[in-house]
């Protein structure tokens, strides 16, 4: 991505195609896919990319299983053809993980219902994936797994993603493209006539404002999206809904694959899975009344639920809050302002609006972003010139890794830049530390949070939040970043407080 000065100029420079008002998943991918039809597009983003949402999912590339159970045929359909699309254009990227589903005497769901609700969801995919695990055979694969009543388990495949790389992929692809993208630059839908036909941007992080016109504005707030709507006379109609996690190191909850389980309070189902050299259990779902002033947090009771969850499908470990690394919260962008429903059983179907000139793409999950963006983009296209729509792969397909996949054509100059002693990892996350200094340098970082939250997750994954290493960190900041002592200290402040507040235990 192009420094934010250059970003900047072209920002301002002349009109555009489309104007995307959102840094998430949905937002990159509507960039990506009008940049690379042609269109002059351009992304602004108020706080980091991906800082929102799109950085705080359950890191699942899946086609939700539970949706079977509610009739959501067409988004579960959707989802899994989805999910066999990012497996193929994404190896390394968006990887596949296997998934246990233990049946015990006299808990529910039975082997005869799951198997023909996984029969359905491998149709809807395309290719037969799932199959029954005596008890033995499923101990072997989850040791510490409660073995009191076990008759077996069901085993099928999803994929799990790094999901703020993902985002951060897509946008490298999108300014590749042509595509002018800029974190820290707050929109306001700017109106001629009573029709938006562009936005007033603020570049905080550079102070400076300016108006930039459009063909068409596309709203990809996710769950902010009301706030923009409001600009335009329009009720809101969203329903935001927390979902919380936990991570715990994985010498303290091993796993090699996925358990999902039903809650033992609600019957909810939740999950527990390896993630980056850590164990991550989610996900709560409950209604975010604490509004959109600061970062979502977890919250005590949050914590709770999660820990018995554990404790109940995994007894011999005896997990206590003691063992959590850190944790993290999203606000999930559900279409459902009567809140008639519980909220797990409310639709995560994507919509679309048109108001006043104003595109909103909303709802939907993250293993849906590229259909998301197709349909944002549809419904542009009264306002654009000609282009086509269709769906194409999702990246130019290159050798599986992990370098490759979280970088793409990027991979080797990431390794490239290295100095001595760059290509060792981070404490014992999987991060290098060349990692570090590619992002600094290439990726639009403003903030230390942005670099150890979003661009590596060695804040979340290290217990200490990567602290220890924060001399390290700093000559590299110094480099890259130019930031001196003082910068460096301010820095280094703001990323502990918020690590504090909404990365920890409450």
């Amino acid at each position: 991505m192009r420094a934010r000065a250059t970003a900047w100029r072209r920002l301002t420079a002349e009109p555009f195609d489309v104007l995307v008002i959102g840094g998430g998943v949905t937002g990159a991918a509507i960039a990506y896919e009008a940049a690379r039809r042609g269109l002059r597009c351009a992304l602004v983003e108020r706080g980091d990319f991906a800082s929102g949402t799109s950085s705080r999912s359950s890191k699942l590339v899946h086609g939700g299983l539970r949706y079977l159970k509610e009739g959501h045929i067409a988004l579960t359909r959707e989802s899994v053809r989805e999910r066999e699309a990012l497996l193929r254009d994404a190896p390394g990227l968006v990887d596949p993980i296997e998934f246990v589903m233990p049946h015990y005497r006299g808990r529910k769901p039975g082997r005869a219902t799951l198997a023909a609700g996984l029969a359905i969801y491998d149709a809807l995919g395309g290719s037969w994936q799932h199959r029954y695990s005596r008890a033995g055979d499923t101990l072997a694969l989850v040791p510490v797994l409660d073995d009191r009543a076990l008759l077996g388990a069901h085993v099928y495949r999803d994929a799990t993603t790094d999901d703020a790389r993902l985002v951060l992929r897509l946008l490298t692809a999108a300014s590749t493209a042509g595509a002018t993208v800029l974190n820290y630059a707050n929109a306001a839908p700017a109106l001629e006539s009573g029709d938006v036909v562009g936005a007033y941007v603020t570049d905080i992080a550079g102070g400076r404002s300016a108006e930039v016109r459009a063909r068409a504005v596309i709203s990809a707030t996710g769950a902010f999206a009301d706030g923009l709507r409001e600009c335009v006379g329009a009720a809101p109609r969203l329903r935001p809904l927390r979902g919380s996690h936990v991570l715990f190191p994985a010498w303290r909850a091993p796993l090699a694959v996925a358990v999902a389980f039903e809650h033992p309070s609600d019957g909810r189902p939740v999950f527990a899975y390896p993630w980056q050299g850590a164990t991550l259990a989610g996900t709560t779902d409950l209604d975010h009344d604490a509004g959109f002033e600061k970062e979502p947090s977890i919250a005590p009771g949050e914590v709770a639920y999660l820990l018995d969850a554990m404790r109940y499908q995994f007894p011999s470990l005896g997990l206590t809050a003691g063992d959590v690394v850190s944790t993290y919260a999203g606000i999930r962008p559900v279409v459902d302002n009567a809140h008639a429903r519980a909220p797990s059983r409310v639709s995560r179907d994507h919509v679309v609006w048109h108001e006043r000139g104003l595109i909103t793409i909303t709802g939907g999950k993250l293993t849906t972003f590229r259909p998301m963006a197709l349909d944002a983009l549809r419904a542009a296209a009264p306002r654009l010139p000609s282009f086509d729509a269709a769906p194409r792969p999702i990246f130019v397909r290159r050798p599986g890794g992990r370098l490759s996949g979280r970088y793409g054509e990027n991979a080797a100059a990431v390794a490239a830049i290295a100095k001595d002693g760059e290509l060792e990892t981070i404490g014992t996350t999987p991060f290098l530390w060349a990692e570090l200094r590619w992002a600094a340098r290439n990726e639009g970082v403003v903030h230390l949070d942005d670099l150890l939250l979003r661009r590596t997750r060695a804040g979340l994954l290290l217990h200490d939040g990567a602290t220890q290493h924060f001399d390290r960190i700093a000559a590299i900041c110094r480099d890259e970043l130019q930031w001196d002592a003082h910068v460096w200290e301010s820095e280094r402040g703001r990323y502990e407080t918020i690590r504090r507040e909404h990365y920890s235990l409450p």
